[in-house]
């Protein structure tokens, strides 16, 4: 999918390329097997309340984010081999480059824009 994910809080592009993995062949590959998640790219994966970097290459930013738009938690600069824990208040999980959440100014209680239809498919 194009079109961009915008943390409307800050009023700040977090990305301009949002792919979206909502079967469950697609949220288990999740970004396993890519070299890298480029700038300006993102994962969303949905339901989604934990995920893990096992066997990726490259560390992550991870939002975890309830079904108004809100993040609830985040976690910065995930290495791989890593599992972050359950989070019961998260619909669905943005997976962006890492360093994305510190240039962004990105924290928790900053709501995002989102299409629920796109979520609920």
């Amino acid at each position: 999918m194009n079109g961009q994910l915008v943390n409307i809080s800050k009023d700040i592009t977090l990305a301009d390329r949002v792919e979206i993995a909502r079967t469950w062949l697609t949220r288990l590959k999740g970004l396993l097997g890519r070299d890298r998640l480029p700038e300006g790219h993102c994962l969303v994966i949905t339901p989604c309340r934990s995920v893990h970097t096992h066997f990726m290459k490259f560390n992550i930013d991870v939002l975890f984010v309830d079904s108004s738009g809100r993040i609830v938690y985040l976690v910065e600069n995930m290495p791989p081999f890593r599992i972050t824990p359950s989070i019961s208040q998260a619909g669905f999980v943005v997976e962006l480059p890492a360093g994305t959440v510190s240039s962004t100014g990105t924290s928790v209680n900053d709501c995002i824009n989102f299409v629920p239809e796109l979520l609920e498919k």
